[in-house]
């Protein structure tokens, strides 16, 4: 609602005397000032409706005549909601206190925590002992993960928490005679070494295990044992930008002292090879490493705490130290490698359990058996910044996720709390149910509960978190960014940038000439609205439609309602200014909607996998529920799924088309069918009609309106039809430059109608020029293309959507694609922009604009051209020309570049069936188009 680039929103720009003057404007209007009567309200005086003007004149009475008008009608829209260019004083009481709620709302954050369940996953090889510490290893990929449990057991697990193998450490060698030989002891840490592939593990015998996980068989490498002292936290760095620093582990042990050891040569090994083969892992003796200076530097830093150290971090900026214990003196401690510097000593009561530090933030937060969770600033010691409050037991551990400035804590009793680092507030709590967990009982947990990863990570891995308890690990998915309160507003934080383009498959988009705006709809049922003179996103609707995924959308009469389908049957009306869900309408069957038209009187005409025409009256509903109205007689009309709906008002019509290639055109008068239309199939095969197009400038002109005014596509065919005349088809030609593909979507500058956009499954572009095409029965015009203005690759995947617009006076084309990417156009090619990009554009300053054209494109184009001037019959090579004389029929054409095309994807893919038909539901991103392919294959015997 509060858009910058509208103004101040009413809620910040009315003050409560504002509103006592507008409440006595209505219930007491002023004479002269005409309203209308609408009713009672509850306390029996008359409620008084608003015109647009009168409002205007009132809020410039109220506010000041400064007020701006721009403003003046973005509010009235708003407001009125139903459309009926009326306002009253419950509708404006309604409508602001929402926007006060949803501020409210808005202005806390979301916990991080996403709202799926938590995986749960079991450690069987654990023998009820708990896991002591979880490691992520990304090298080499993919992502794997590594349980050490408090027993010694080594568990590997691939990315989805599933175990992959199982070792156990190794133990004495002197229990070797008798085979009895296995690790006996309590594991305290564990920690990766990226740069050289292992996990260290300390343990109670004062020892120090190096496991390699280099590759898929993980093994015990090396075994350094006889330490002073039990390591009891471990921490590694090393410099990933210069590999050939030596990298640094650092061991804190039980009498409170570091060990730091700096690894001289991690290209050849951590430590000096052995002079004799070894059964089993290279054994070092601890006070024999001097042996091994050439490969290995030790230095140890005593009595830093007066407790062992129970967490370590290194930060390698100020080459600082950090640890913790359980001390009241020495409870955390910041401390110069060089000791040439005081150290930092943070006290307080039972000192900290766990500690975590964020360099950015120049945060550190502790946790420990009082359950209080403190956060503190770098530099200063005496008192916490914020001490936040709510654990019953003791807080085990902690974590800053700084990509969402929100902190994670965890307590004794399996509960998880969400906190904002900003307000101090408890965003979420989460009782972690895991299986272990005895009423009355606290369950025993390892050292290390926490693996958070976090931005930035390997491919393809969300931010989560890994919790452990006992013998069980938890999964919960983190959001990657700062999320507001939710719902429908438009904030800032939220914007996704760049990354909006690594969205999921777009399914659907289209321009909104009123509000100047792009709305696109994602597979994933997210829509979103686009500012198109600056590419900015101004509103966005998650989960539309749940988890179903999102098919269709239209607008209505007025362009301020969004009609939206589903693959479950599901259509549902928004509010384009405000993002309210209007109206749910009734589903005909819970099959797929494939497509949705709004005439000019808000007479909803919804067609899909039901074959039926299903028609709502959104006109002046108040309910939510909207019935569904089955006058239409089409009942066994339509064989086949019907996909595709186009309507044309200034000749009564609506043309609907099947999967089995049939266009029927029906009368809006009658609501019945009135023409047939059908391509001749030669080769015996009915192809699908995937799209459907009127031009509205001939239809309307008495001229042209008996030529060709429809438009179908079928394989990749585009065929011109008339509706009126003695003679239906007027033209066809096939668009595509590949064979084999299909035209998704088609488009027209309907004032003109001088050129065609045609946008294919290759992810190209078209331009035709028909300002002369399909006005004449010939020869040449049924078997010649016309002339190609531009082409170019638009988008890497199939183009779902493109449409033709104007903006400033200019021509430009939105397109939208698979690849999750939409797309703003000039007519010759400069690509303006994408939406969700880091850069915002000045739709009228070119120099804003990317300009991202394919030059080698072009060549292709011009060449193209030229070919055309040579003659309009002619067809380029790339093209088949099926109509020709002396050739075959397009039909077969079709039908035989389509299974051509399907081998040559087998070809270079040859995996099992359902593999291809996935890579397929990829290319097309909707249920309709994947349907359509299935049917390709199973044309080609490819299935």
């Amino acid at each position: 609602m509060s858009d910058p680039a509208c103004g101040v929103s009413p809620a910040e720009k009315l003050s409560p005397e504002h509103l006592q003057l507008l409440r006595n404007a209505f219930t007491c209007p002023k004479a002269g000032l005409q309203t209308r009567k609408s009713g009672r309200n509850r306390g029996g005086s008359e409620e008084h409706g608003m015109r647009f003007k009168e409002f205007q004149e009132v809020l410039q009475s109220v506010i000041g005549p400064d007020v701006e008008d721009a403003w003046v009608e973005r509010f009235f829209s708003e407001v009125d909601i139903c459309c009926t260019g009326q306002m009253k004083w419950q509708q404006l009481c309604s409508y602001l206190l929402l926007e006060y709620t949803e501020r409210e709302r808005a202005s806390i954050p979301r916990a991080a925590l996403l709202d799926s369940q938590p995986q749960i996953r079991h450690c069987s090889h654990n023998k009820r002992e708990p896991t002591v510490r979880v490691v992520a290893v990304s090298h080499p990929p993919p992502l794997r993960y590594i349980s050490v449990s408090k027993g010694g057991q080594i568990t590997v697990w691939n990315s989805s928490l599933h175990i992959l193998k199982t070792v156990g450490l190794a133990g004495d060698p002197t229990e070797e005679v008798a085979n009895t030989r296995r690790f006996r002891g309590w594991t305290t840490d564990a920690v990766y070494m990226g740069n050289v592939d292992k996990v260290a593990i300390s343990t109670d015998c004062r020892d120090l295990h190096f496991v390699n996980v280099s590759t898929g068989n993980v093994f015990e490498d090396v075994h350094l044992f006889g330490f002073q002292s039990v390591p009891t936290a471990l921490c590694y760095w090393h410099d990933v930008q210069c590999p050939e620093r030596p990298p640094l582990l650092l061991l804190g042990d039980d009498k409170g002292g570091i060990h730091l050891m700096w690894f001289l040569k991690p290209s050849k090994g951590l430590f000096k090879n052995p002079t004799k083969k070894e059964n089993g892992p290279q054994r070092i003796f601890f006070q024999d490493l001097g042996e091994h200076s050439n490969m290995v530097s030790f230095r140890y830093i005593p009595n830093i705490h007066q407790e062992p150290v129970n967490r370590l971090m290194f930060e390698p900026s100020t080459n600082v130290i950090m640890s913790s214990s359980e001390s009241d003196n020495t409870s955390v401690v910041f401390m110069s490698v060089s000791l040439k510097q005081e150290p930092y000593i943070w006290k307080f009561k039972q000192g900290a359990k766990c500690f975590d530090y964020n360099a950015a933030l120049q945060l550190m937060v502790t946790g420990g058996y009082d359950r209080v969770v403190r956060l503190w600033t770098r530099f200063v010691t005496a008192r916490p910044v914020a001490t936040l409050l709510g654990h019953r037991t003791a807080v085990l551990d902690v974590a800053v996720y700084q990509a969402v400035g929100q902190i994670f804590s965890y307590s004794r009793d399996a509960e998880l709390r969400v906190w904002d680092i900003s307000t101090h507030h408890c965003l979420k709590t989460v009782n972690l149910q895991f299986p272990c967990l005895q009423l009355g009982r606290i369950p025993e947990h390892g050292n290390f509960p926490f693996l958070l990863l976090g931005p930035p990570l390997p491919e393809q891995t969300q931010p989560h978190l890994v919790v452990g308890c006992k013998d069980y690990l938890a999964w919960l998915d983190l959001a990657e960014r700062e999320r507001g309160g939710g719902g429908w507003l438009t904030d800032e934080r939220r914007e996704l940038g760049p990354k909006i383009l690594s969205f999921p498959a777009l399914s659907c988009a289209l321009y909104n000439p009123t509000l100047r705006q792009v709305v696109t709809g994602h597979a994933v049922s997210l829509v979103s609205l686009w500012d198109v003179e600056t590419g900015k996103r101004r509103l966005q609707i998650s989960n539309a439609h749940g988890e179903d995924e999102l098919t269709c959308m239209a607008l209505d009469s007025s362009h301020r309602r969004l009609i939206t389908g589903a693959c479950n049957g599901t259509i549902k009306v928004w509010s384009l200014l405000n993002g309210l869900n209007l109206h749910k309408l009734e589903p005909v069957t819970n099959s797929e909607v494939t497509a949705v038209t709004c005439l000019h009187d808000n007479q909803l005409l919804a067609v899909g996998w039901s074959q039926k025409i299903a028609q709502y009256d959104i006109t002046g509903a108040k309910d939510l529920y909207v019935r569904a109205d089955m006058s239409w007689k089409s009942n066994g009309v339509h064989k086949s799924d019907i996909l595709a709906v186009a309507q044309c008002s200034s000749l009564g019509v609506v043309a609907t088309a099947s999967h089995d290639g049939e266009v029927i055109i029906w009368r809006l008068e009658t609501q019945g069918p009135l023409l047939h239309l059908q391509r001749e199939t030669e080769a015996g095969v009915a192809l699908p009609v995937d799209s459907l197009l009127f031009l509205q400038h001939r239809a309307g002109n008495r001229k042209f309106r008996n030529r060709g005014v429809l438009v179908s596509s079928q394989a990749g065919c585009l065929c011109f039809w008339s509706i009126t005349g003695q003679t239906h088809r007027y033209g066809q030609f096939y668009a595509p430059e590949q064979p084999g593909e299909r035209v998704l979507s088609l488009s027209s500058n309907q004032p003109k109608n001088t050129i065609l956009v045609s946008g294919d499954t290759t992810g190209r572009l078209q331009i035709w020029d028909i300002s002369h095409y399909a006005l004449d029965i010939q020869h040449e015009a049924v078997c010649g293309r016309p002339p190609l203005l531009q082409c170019w690759k638009a988008h890497k995947r199939a183009l779902v959507s493109v449409e033709v617009l104007e903006v400033a006076d200019r021509l430009f084309i939105l397109t939208a694609s698979a690849d999750g990417a939409a797309g703003l156009w000039t007519n010759d090619g400069d690509h303006v922009g994408s939406f969700g990009q880091a850069m915002m554009w000045n739709i009228s300053d070119p120099a804003t604009y990317q300009r991202e054209t394919q030059s080698n494109l072009r060549e292709d184009t011009a060449e193209r051209i030229e070919s055309d001037e040579v003659g309009s019959s002619k067809v380029t090579s790339k093209a088949p020309d099926p109509t020709s004389c002396g050739q075959i029929s397009q039909e077969e054409c079709c039908s035989e570049a389509s299974s051509a095309s399907t081998a040559e994807r087998d070809h270079h893919q040859p995996q099992q069936a359902m593999y291809l038909h996935e890579d397929f539901c990829q290319t097309v991103a909707s249920c309709r188009q994947r349907r359509c392919l299935f049917d390709d294959i199973d044309h080609g015997d490819h299935c």
